[in-house]
């Protein structure tokens, strides 16, 4: 899981989404608040970590520019993507929007 942050009323906005990481970009599906900051503002901030039994082995800070993809069939298979990634029904979700977060710099850290 991953943490994206956005920005509201000039102020963070932080919560945590499913994605998948492709071709030097994120592909992330969200709704709500999540979709209506990057529609404001498309720059936004990723923070992905991985433990082994609460032990952080590496972390990584993604800074990128959003954009919501309109193309439904690539909505409709991307969502397919991720939901398998993370155990879900491939076709729940079905009213989240794609967006894909083209990377600009990242911080990687290791533990």
């Amino acid at each position: 899981m991953a943490h994206l942050g956005t920005c509201v009323a000039g102020r963070p906005h932080v919560a945590p989404v499913w994605y998948r990481y492709a071709d030097d970009a994120v592909e992330l599906v969200t709704t709500g608040r999540k979709l209506a900051n990057i529609r404001e503002n498309p720059r936004v901030a990723l923070s992905v970590q991985a433990d082994d039994d609460g032990d952080t082995r590496w972390m990584v800070t993604i800074l990128g520019t959003a954009t919501v993809v309109d193309d439904e069939a690539e909505t409709a298979a991307a969502r397919r993507r991720i939901n398998e990634k993370y155990g879900a029904d491939p076709d729940a979700y079905a009213e989240n929007a794609l967006v894909r977060v083209d990377v600009g710099s990242t911080t990687f850290r290791t533990y």
